[in-house]
């Protein structure tokens, strides 16, 4: 394949994202609002409430923004919190859109019936790593993580809330006792997130150009349906391996996302305070923010895979937010192992592929799949 004709491939394929990630959706405070439920419209208070953070300035909303389709607002590579409001994250911030039918996280994920199954390897859970099972358990890690909003304890999240102005409607949706369990009070707190992002329709509007196009509303132009072949095809991008554009079961709308926990080799971001410890490694799935696969180097360097819902919005990509533009990111996945010297440090005359990796793990690294 030729460069001008790899590069128009690369064209047609951030084109057809663009249409995909173009949105026109319901906005948070619109009337589908008055249709949640008394708990979820507690949660979209406790949503939007920077009082429940130790700095008293982050919110859920100050990092995942519903005017930026529940991701960063701007093109950080990763946000600032802590108790002072001077400390950075580690990975880049993801949406929160379109997370209704993500799987519970399993080793072994079965597609298809009887002797046809086929086992796709590490799927599901939430967040990069995929280390918690449900939006609510998702909701309890930046209310507690120091670089986040960084409270010390349950304890400490739950006094937040009871000196807020919503706790007689706390007390009125979990009882009148409630802030006397703090552990329990926890738990609804954020079972009451998740039933926010579950009801609010501006958490799955399903609004974008492509939807209307599968719904037979409107049709692509002559560069989007080039840019869909070339998305789909196994021969040309091949993106829809992981990225999924066809309807699901029950003609569910297409996700962009097979839920899969893939090595990439995103290379190593050195804009990341924690990345200048030469020992450190961000390794996803096995560590270190996920504990229970922490001996399980062969799964090491595994992240999730994005959705591509909406991407055309984001400033900031893949795990470690090392790449900010589109062009960027299709770039590398056509160039990564025909031109890696583009993409990774030279050390001694040679190019140190996967470098955000330790070398020993970088054999984990897929170079099998088209």
């Amino acid at each position: 394949m030729n460069v001008p004709y790899r590069l128009s491939i690369v064209a047609v394929l951030a084109l057809l994202l663009t249409a995909c990630g173009h949105h026109n959706d319901t906005d948070v405070d619109s009337d589908a609002s008055s249709l949640l439920s008394p708990m979820a419209k507690l949660g979209k208070k406790l949503f939007f409430d920077p009082h429940l953070s130790a700095s008293g300035k982050l919110s859920c909303a100050s990092c995942h923004d519903p005017a930026h389709a529940y991701g960063p607002p701007d093109g950080a590579d990763v946000r600032t919190g802590g108790v002072a409001m001077n400390k950075l994250g580690g990975r880049a911030v993801p949406s929160l859109r379109y997370k209704t039918y993500t799987p519970m996280y399993s080793e072994h994920y079965y597609i298809g019936r009887g002797e046809d199954m086929d086992d796709e390897g590490p799927t599901g859970g939430f967040t990069a790593d995929g280390r918690v099972n449900s939006l609510a358990e998702q909701a309890a890690i930046p209310l507690l993580d120091p670089n986040e909003m960084a409270n010390d304890s349950r304890e400490a999240v739950v006094a937040r809330v009871a000196s807020a102005a919503y706790a007689d409607r706390f007390r009125e949706v979990f009882g009148k006792d409630v802030f006397a369990q703090p552990t329990v009070a926890f738990q609804d707190a954020t079972r009451a997130l998740q039933a926010f992002q579950d009801e609010d329709t501006s958490f799955h509007p399903y609004s974008s150009k492509y939807d209307r196009y599968l719904r037979k509303e409107v049709k692509l132009t002559p560069q989007e349906e080039h840019g869909l072949l070339m998305f789909n095809r196994k021969d040309k991008g091949n993106c829809a391996q992981c990225h999924i554009s066809w309807p699901g079961a029950n003609n569910r709308p297409p996700q962009f996302t097979d839920f899969g926990l893939v090595a990439v080799g995103v290379p190593r971001n050195a804009r990341l305070p924690q990345n200048a410890d030469a020992n450190f490694f961000d390794l996803g799935l096995c560590g270190p923010a996920r504990k229970d696969q922490a001996a399980r180097h062969d799964l090491c360097g595994r992240f999730k895979t994005p959705t591509l819902r909406n991407v055309a919005t984001r400033q900031v990509f893949f795990h470690n937010g090392v790449y900010h533009t589109l062009d960027e990111v299709m770039h590398f996945y056509v160039e990564r192992d025909i031109d890696p010297a583009h993409w990774y440090p030279t050390h001694n005359g040679k190019v140190e592929k996967f470098d955000d990796l330790p070398p020993a793990l970088r054999v984990n690294v897929d170079t099998r799949t088209a």
